[in-house]
């Protein structure tokens, strides 16, 4: 098993963003864009397999979460995501796959749907997350408020932040080493814990508006052409099975996967099964093996 390389990547404006990368460097380049309020640790063991596969996995920081830099004028738009992922992918000697939960999902399918067919080169392939253009508002508004709370107090201890997300998240077993949670979380000079990303991504008059822009998803959906997986947690609270059958409609050369016993978070729920699921998928749209 090979360790994590601290790496990091410098954006227009001097932005700077934090990753981790696993696997041989002449493997072929997938990136991990984890959802709002998360940080690039979600996906290590995600990295972790993809990288003993032969893939070189990068697990990234988006801007304003981790420890990537926060936006200096509080700009989190949809936009600004995803031309941070392309921008990254440019890098590469060859187009890199992405696998976007939520958060990163949505910044994909703008980056591919509409900057990549005006002239940017965009992803060899994109596995979604647990997202689609149609969003339960239920849902969205669950999340929104559990990432409201604590926002300003922060929490006491590790052990604080654990009871929380425990109450979110009830039928995910409450880990007794809390050490992974620390990296997800910023101890600051008061003592307290607080959520490691700016807190203008949610308050911000700049914030992301994807639930809030259907439309515009879909019609960025419809523009896909690359090889395209949907893996959708089956308690999801955000995707709902109509919402996954207009995915198909509208992306008719995509697959899906429903992976039992997961809610929105499906790596952090039925690791194993996700990971075998993206292999399976990446076996056959985008080898291992760099084609350079």
């Amino acid at each position: 098993m090979m360790p994590a390389s601290r790496i990091s990547f410098t954006l227009p404006h001097n932005l700077k963003i934090a990753a981790d990368a696993f696997g041989p460097e002449n493997g072929r380049p997938v990136m991990l864009a984890h959802g709002g309020g998360q940080t690039r640790h979600a996906w290590q063991a995600c990295g972790r397999t993809l990288g003993d596969s032969g893939y070189y996995a990068i697990t990234i920081d988006m801007r304003g979460h981790g420890e990537s830099d926060w936006s200096p004028d509080g700009d989190y738009r949809m936009e600004r995501f995803a031309e941070d992922l392309l921008d990254i992918a440019d890098g590469f000697s060859e187009p890199p796959v992405l696998v976007g939960a939520s958060l990163g999902g949505i910044s994909g399918m703008i980056a591919q749907g509409e900057y990549a067919q005006a002239g940017r080169r965009g992803f060899a392939a994109l596995v979604l997350v647990d997202i689609t253009p149609q969003m339960n508002m239920e849902g969205v508004q669950k999340i929104l408020g559990f990432m409201s709370s604590n926002l300003e107090e922060g929490f006491a201890s590790l052990e604080e932040a654990a009871n929380a997300i425990s109450r979110y998240m009830p039928n995910r077993p409450r880990p007794k080493d809390l050490s992974g949670l620390a990296k997800n979380l910023r101890l600051k000079e008061d003592g307290r814990y607080y959520w490691h990303w700016d807190p203008r991504f949610i308050t911000g008059t700049q914030r992301p508006q994807g639930s809030r822009e259907p439309e515009r998803l879909e019609m960025a959906a419809r523009s896909i052409q690359i090889p395209t997986l949907l893996v959708r947690g089956r308690n999801s609270d955000l995707v709902t099975v109509a919402a996954a059958q207009q995915f198909a409609e509208i992306v008719p050369h995509s697959e899906f996967v429903d992976v039992a016993n997961a809610g929105h978070m499906v790596a952090g729920d039925k690791n194993d099964i996700f990971i075998s699921a993206v292999l399976d998928f990446l076996t056959r749209a985008a080898p291992a093996a760099s084609a350079s």
